[in-house]
Parts: C-alpha cells; structure tokens; sequence
C-alpha cells in the first residue's frame, strides 16, 4: 500500500471542488478519475477542464464505481450526510467538506456508519492542515511565548444577498456562520479548548439567514472574540496575544498565509513558500491514512468534529438561528 495510486471521486463539482481538483493534481500517486453532478452537463464540463476520465449524472452511480478509493463530497452543507452516508455504505473512503454537517445528530450518524462500515471518514477542514496553523499550534503547545491569553478571529467579505445562491439560501445551511463563521469557532477550539461560557449576537437577513454573527467565548484565563460576516470586507486575521509577544495569522488566516511575530518591538514575518492552493495538505494527509489502513485521521479527529458541530449548534442555538425551511 506504500506507493498505492489512490483514485478519487468528487460529487459536487462546484467551486471548492475546482480548487481541490487543482491541487489533487499536483498531489503523487494521486489521480481524479470521477466526478458527479446532479447535471451531466456540469460534469462533463468538469470533466473536460480536469481531464477526468468518468463524468456521472448522478452520485449513486458514482458511489458504486469499484475503481474508486476515497470521494470528495463538496456539495452544500445539508446535503453531506446524505451523501457521506452513501459513499461510505459503498465502502467508499470519504473526505467531506467543512461543515461535517448540519447538526451534532447528523454528525454522529455519519461517524456511527463510518465505524460499522470500518470505512475512513474525515471532516475536510483544511486550515487544520496548512504549515502556518500547524506551526502557530506548536508555539502555543510548547508555551515558547507564556500562556496564550486572548485570541481575535474574523471572517468577512461583502457581497451583495442573492436568495438563489447558496450562500443565502437557509435550507441548505446558507449564512454566515456554517459558511465562515466556523473557520475563527474552529481557531478558538483548536488553541484555547472548550470554553466555559459562549456569548453570541447576530443580524439576519429578511429570509432568516444569519448575515453577521458575534461570539465571544471566555476562559478561565483567556477570551477569543470571534467574528463572521457577509456584510462588510474584514481582515480575516487570527491575532493570538500571549504573555511575552503577539502572533497574527496574516489575512485570510484561514487559507495559504504569512504569520507575524511581534516581539521587542520588532516584527518577524514568516513566510511558508506555498506553492498549491492549500488543499494538497489535507489531501496528502487522507491519502497516508488510507495506505496506513486507518478509519480516522490523528489530526481532524471524531471527537474533535463533535465538538466543532456541538459549539456551532451551542452559537446558533443563542442567536435564535434555524436552519428548517
């Protein structure tokens, strides 16, 4: 299994999916020879830009194709047990796009049917993956700059509200927060741990979706304060101030980025050299536990997407947020 070509399947080729194609690319020993759409035209089309050997009209079809190994679900957010569940009943390997899901229920099943299958499940959350996050949570883990005290996180961009596009449409999970909002949730929980106490506010838009959403999740001796928004440009920095120095996740923390060291009035600028869109990270890493013979990554944990889920269900349970059409 050590050089083995794994094969991969993609349903839902949207956006991420034309970035996560792009960089499974440039992945070794890893090939795309599947793609499905609920239109044949899109997969063709998709096909035909990736030179992808097999084009479905259809995501059972695709979870029956015996020459795959693992598939990328990346289909909107209600739609990922559903389709997890089939892939994994096929004994496909299943790497699913941020958010798992839309609840801890459906969550749960999804992990539940991935241990009576003995099929990999993982939840793809890239940033968890990227060189600069892991080298940010190695600096908090080894305390090089004391306790780490206060962490700020945002996610915004302005976009005008669209109740066709998925971004808005609520039955589907549209909103800020599942969308973006999960990326500085994710920030607090992976450098702070749980909180005790989470405060939340949001504004919604006139169908229900959440357009701006506040957090603030205090500590025992820290504090994070948590933003996401469709309303307005942000910096979309993680600023982690810690007893001896500040660290910032330069902007779009939760991409390919730069980090800033500040200490002694001095600031330090480390560059990662990316050379891919950032996918190829998660990709490898999946690809590993396959050859291992592995049912759950070391790094995107169970345990660790339940609790993801759990506060974001906690976050949307305060501002009042429903995501039933």
């Amino acid at each position: 299994m050590k050089n083995k070509i794994i094969k991969w399947g993609i349903i839902g080729p949207g956006k991420i999916a034309n970035k996560f194609a792009a960089d499974l690319a440039t992945v070794k020993d890893a090939e795309l020879v599947a793609v499905a759409s609920r239109s044949q035209d899109k997969a063709n089309e998709f096909s035909k830009k990736f030179n992808v050997k097999k084009a479905y009209d259809s995501y059972f079809k695709l979870a029956q194709d015996d020459d795959l190994d693992a598939v990328y679900i990346a289909t909107p957010h209600s739609f990922h047990k559903e389709h997890t569940i089939l892939c994994l009943q096929n004994n496909k390997a299943v790497l699913c796009e941020k958010p798992f899901a839309m609840n801890l229920e459906e969550v749960s099943k999804m992990i539940s049917v991935a241990k009576e299958q003995n099929v990999l499940l993982m939840e793809g959350l890239w940033t968890n993956f990227l060189p600069h996050y892991r080298y940010v949570l190695e600096l908090i883990k080894k305390e090089k700059f004391g306790k780490l005290l206060e962490l700020k996180a945002d996610f915004g961009f302005m976009t005008p509200f669209d109740e066709s596009s998925r971004l808005f449409k609520k039955e589907v999970g549209g909103g800020s927060l599942l969308d973006i909002g999960i990326y500085p949730i994710f920030t607090a929980l992976s450098t702070l741990g749980l909180p005790e106490k989470i405060n939340a506010k949001a504004t919604f838009f006139e169908n229900g979706a959440d357009s701006e959403c506040h957090m603030t999740f205090n500590y025992k001796n820290a504090k994070a304060s948590l933003k996401s928004t469709f309303l307005k440009e942000t910096p979309t920095e993680a600023i982690f101030t810690f007893e001896k120095s500040i660290v910032k996740i330069n902007t779009r923390f939760h991409e390919p980025t730069t980090v800033s060291v500040f200490l002694d009035d001095k600031e330090e600028i480390i560059d990662f050299n990316y050379k891919t869109i950032g996918f190829s990270f998660e990709i490898e890493h999946f690809n590993q536990l396959l050859r291992e013979g592995k049912k759950q990554s070391d790094i995107m944990t169970f345990d660790f997407s339940k609790t993801l889920i759990k506060t974001l269900d906690e976050v949307r349970n305060s501002i009042g947020l429903i995501y039933q059409s």
